[in-house]
């Protein structure tokens, strides 16, 4: 395969940080390409760079073996390179044909009405190249997150994209949605496209990649073959170091005071009479398939969405939560999924999502802030949960996926929360990154909090539960020790509702407390 795009020795700086330093690519016709990295590890910036969305300063690009400038993300376009988000960049109310071709809509009578039907066949076309089934009529909003990333490819094919940037593109998908993505991807192969592939889910490099190029700290470390690498020589290469798998410790929390009970908890058919304890110094882990209603479970209880029935107990006190701030006053922290969305604000520095759930204790006389007291807590949070950032005062949105997590963590130690609630606390973080979250939810259960981890991947739910609760359709199926197997969680995460007689539903779980 000849080479399609070549990257040579870019650099790219920002005040304060250098972003990339002699970073390189090579990619070939034909070819998917996983450009691996820890977060900051300058992956991205790269990718902004041969989409024109940043420009360079210094090294050089080649296409198709010739010298390019790529100076905007329309001369991209015009080259052949189209880049798909993992923050989709579709107008929810227009259709997907609509969204293909915005601001290139065929028109007729002299330029001046939009030609419908030919938009629809041109969008048709496309969706036929892909051997994708979907009516380009079809408003975006009412398709799922798969098939809004498919109409994102097909914008991009519109372009007669030759080079194809996904990053991320598997974070919000399920398993099958995953093997329609990938078959498109093994088609666009065939045609010759390059793609270049980003992703932290280390079992896809084996399925669709072809090689792999990993960077460090905005530097090019190497370019393996993906099928005869080990993932464990292409992590060491991501980290610099070899990554311990230890499981957590089983500790026994039997005779640990109950901080949070649940009692009865009931929402809908999202949420069908869960209840279940946490200890003090305890991580319970949630498991279950997509749907089970843990996040569900998670929101009722910090009082995000209202409930039908169920009682909150803190240390044996029944605490009344109808909103988020019944829930911090009474000691809950919850990290959402979507921390960008819920857990952060992106256009703020640091130092301000820091102290944001205690900013009360940071207000003078008259309203003003106590800035110097703020800049104190947040420098301590930083040094502590060894947050990476040039100061308390960078914006939050120019950090790693892993440093914003570790901030949202900071705002609620901040506030002193002893139950603390992660849902998915690792998605879209390197492996390099989910050690030190790890190493943090073990630390922070060695303080005396209560922990709830909400997780989609088995591994990670093995590793640091003390017990395991899962869910299947609503209903918690079984709690088990945190030795379990997969073979057992899995069981239990496909445990119908209708398969369970009302004693099994309601006699202690093996591994729960009494």
């Amino acid at each position: 395969m000849s080479a399609l795009v070549v990257m040579k020795d870019i650099e790219k700086s920002f005040p304060g940080v250098r972003a990339l330093h002699n970073a390189q690519l090579e990619l070939r016709s034909g070819e998917v390409h996983a450009l691996m990295g820890e977060n900051g590890a300058g992956k991205s910036t790269l990718m902004k760079i041969l989409s024109g969305i940043y420009r360079r300063d210094g090294g050089e690009i080649l296409l198709d073996g010739k010298p390019v400038e790529i100076t905007s993300p329309r001369q991209a376009q015009e080259l052949g390179i189209g880049i798909i988000h993992q923050e989709l960049s579709l107008m929810p109310h227009l259709t997907a044909a609509q969204n293909i071709f915005i601001g290139r809509e065929p028109r007729r009578g002299m330029g001046i009405l939009l030609d419908e039907a030919r938009l629809n066949a041109q969008a048709a076309e496309i969706f036929a190249s892909m051997h994708l089934k979907l009516d380009p009529r079809t408003p975006v909003e009412r398709l799922t997150i798969a098939r809004q990333q498919m109409v994102e490819i097909a914008k991009a094919l519109s372009h007669r994209s030759r080079v194809l940037i996904m990053d991320e593109p598997t974070a919000a998908l399920n398993d099958a949605e995953i093997n329609e993505l990938f078959a498109i991807i093994a088609r666009l192969k065939a045609e010759g496209v390059g793609i270049v592939y980003i992703s932290h889910k280390m079992d896809e490099l084996k399925r669709i990649a072809d090689r792999v190029t990993v960077m460090r700290d905005g530097e090019y470390i190497g370019t393996v073959p993906a099928a005869e690498t080990p993932v464990e020589k292409i992590i060491a290469m991501m980290v610099g170091r070899a990554l311990s798998d230890e499981r957590a410790t089983i500790a026994d929390h039997a005779e640990s005071p109950v901080v949070l009970e649940v009692r009865g908890l009931r929402r809908g058919n999202e949420i069908r009479d869960v209840g279940f304890s946490v200890r003090k110094g305890e991580i319970l882990g949630f498991a279950g398939l997509m749907g089970a209603g843990r996040t569900e479970v998670a929101r009722a209880i910090f009082g995000a969405d209202r409930i039908d029935a169920g009682e909150v107990f803190m240390h044996g006190r029944k605490v009344d939560i109808r909103k988020p701030q019944d829930a911090v006053r009474a000691g809950i922290g919850y990290l959402s999924e979507d921390r960008k969305h819920f857990g952060l604000a992106t256009g703020m520095d640091v130092r301000n999502n820091v102290v944001m759930a205690s900013l009360s204790r940071f207000t003078g006389t008259g309203g003003l802030l106590k800035e110097a007291a703020m800049h104190e807590a947040a420098v301590r949070y930083i040094d502590q949960l060894a947050i990476k950032t040039p100061s308390d005062r960078q914006e939050a949105r120019l950090l790693s996926g892993g440093n914003q997590q570790k901030i949202v963590i900071a705002k609620w130690l901040l506030r002193d929360c002893e139950v603390l609630i992660f849902d998915e606390p690792t998605r879209g973080i390197d492996v390099g990154a989910k050690n030190e979250i790890y190493k943090l939810l073990n630390a922070l259960a060695g303080q005396g909090r209560a922990i709830i981890v909400i997780s989609s991947e088995l591994p990670e739910i093995l590793r640091l539960s003390h017990r395991i609760a899962v869910m299947c359709e609503g209903r918690l199926t079984g709690i088990l020790p945190g030795g379990a197997s997969q073979e057992e969680i899995m069981h239990l995460a496909t445990l119908r509702g209708d398969a369970l007689n009302d004693n099994e539903k309601r006699k202690p779980a093996k591994g729960a407390p009494k």
